[in-house]
C-alpha cells in the first residue's frame, strides 16, 4: 500500500513575502520620487520628458491597485469562496465586488470633479463608504 503525502503551503511565509515585495516596491517609489528643497515634490514628473504625467500620486494609485490585486489573489487561493447573490441579483465573488467598487469609485471621483472640483478628499471618503457597501451588500 502506498501513501501519498501532500505538502501544505506555508501561508504565513507566503503572506510575509508578498507584504515584503509590496513594501519594497513602495520604498522604491518613494526613493525615486523627485525632491525639491529636501522634501518630496508631489507633482513633479517622475520621468521628465515622458509620455505620461507620472507623478508620485499617480504612481501610488497604481501601486495601490497592484497591492489590491495581489492581496485578493492570495485570498482567493487561500480561502476559496462560492459566489453569492446580493442586492443586484447577480452572482459576485470578492474580485467582482472589487471591480464594481473600483469602477463606481472612478465615476464618483469624476462626478465630484464636475460638481465640486479639487481637492478630492470628500470623494475619497464617499468612495470608501461606497466600497464598504458594495462588499457588504452586493
Amino acid at each position: 500500500m502506498t501513501t501519498t503525502t501532500t505538502k501544505r503551503a506555508n501561508w504565513p511565509l507566503i503572506s510575509l513575502a508578498a507584504a515584503a515585495v509590496m513594501a519594497a516596491s513602495l520604498a522604491a517609489l518613494l526613493l525615486t520620487a523627485p525632491q525639491k528643497d529636501g522634501a518630496i515634490d508631489w507633482f513633479a514628473p517622475m520621468t521628465p520628458g515622458g509620455w505620461m504625467a507620472w507623478t508620485l500620486p499617480v504612481a501610488l494609485f497604481f501601486w495601490t491597485i497592484a497591492c489590491l490585486l495581489v492581496t485578493f489573489t492570495l485570498l482567493a487561493i487561500r480561502f476559496p469562496e462560492t459566489p453569492r447573490i446580493g442586492v443586484l441579483r447577480i452572482e459576485t465573488t470578492r474580485g467582482d465586488r472589487l471591480f464594481i467598487s473600483l469602477l463606481g469609485s472612478a465615476f464618483i471621483n469624476l462626478g465630484w470633479l464636475f460638481f465640486f472640483g479639487a481637492p478630492l478628499w470628500g470623494a475619497l471618503i464617499l468612495c470608501l463608504v461606497y466600497a464598504a457597501a458594495v462588499f457588504r451588500w452586493v
